[in-house]
């Protein structure tokens, strides 16, 4: 993904491009990126963001034509345009059709990191944040984890890995998905690395809960949710 006119969405769940995405992986953002318009239209049908960093000049379909069709069936999610079009009919026409901020080139990456915080704190006190299994809870603005309040003591992957589940309570996740989102694809699927944090969190919440929420569902993935004895 070389394209730097690529959008973005931010933990929030974020998608940029180019060397921002790096860096916003570092700030402790989780960033999937897009090369075109096209590509952006199914990232945003197929997961919900919290955050969508947006260029005006993107491939196959433009920014404006993803924003506008973004805003027919989804009035919440936070967009923040980056464009070199710095006149002011340009961030009018952005503002009007739904962003809610407008950043022109070029800018400085510190005023972009503010604007992502401005707008992802906005989202987070409007919403709650707790991600409720059973007994279990995960918090993920103070990214604490408990068991009938008790608080769990989990290393930063095994936090990463519980949200992750958490958030997508109902069906599988694979090994490959976890890569993807947690491990920001910086380990292979042959690495053990996930096994060995998997199983370190299981074990964790085995002791606190009394069994083991997690199911491991043979060829699909992992599956948070019910009591397994």
């Amino acid at each position: 993904m070389e394209n730097k006119d690529a959008p973005f969405g931010g933990r929030g769940r974020a998608l940029p491009a180019g060397g921002h995405c790096r860096k916003l992986r570092l700030s402790g953002y989780e960033v999937d990126a897009c090369a075109d318009g096209e590509a952006a239209l199914e990232a945003l049908a197929a997961e919900r963001y919290d955050l969508v960093l947006l260029d005006l000049n993107l491939p196959k379909v433009d920014g404006m034509q993803v924003l506008r069709t973004l805003r027919r069936h989804d009035l919440e999610t936070c967009v923040l345009i980056l464009s070199a079009r710095s006149e002011i009919s340009d961030k009018v026409e952005g503002l009007d059709a739904g962003a809610n901020d407008y950043l022109s080139k070029p800018f400085h990456l510190a005023e972009l990191e503010a604007r992502v915080r401005s707008l992802t704190r906005r989202k987070f006190i409007q919403q709650d944040v707790c991600l409720c299994c059973g007994r279990l809870s995960f918090n993920t603005r103070s990214r604490v984890a408990a068991v009938d309040g008790q608080t769990l003591a989990l290393t930063r992957k095994e936090s990463g890995v519980l949200e992750y589940l958490l958030l997508h309570q109902g069906r599988p996740v694979s090994q490959e998905e976890l890569i993807e989102h947690v491990w920001d694809g910086s380990v292979d699927s042959f690495s053990n690395s996930i096994r060995v944090h998997i199983s370190a969190l299981r074990k964790k919440l085995r002791a606190a809960l009394g069994y083991d929420p997690i199911r491991n569902r043979i060829g699909e993935g992992y599956e948070i949710g019910g009591e397994v004895q």
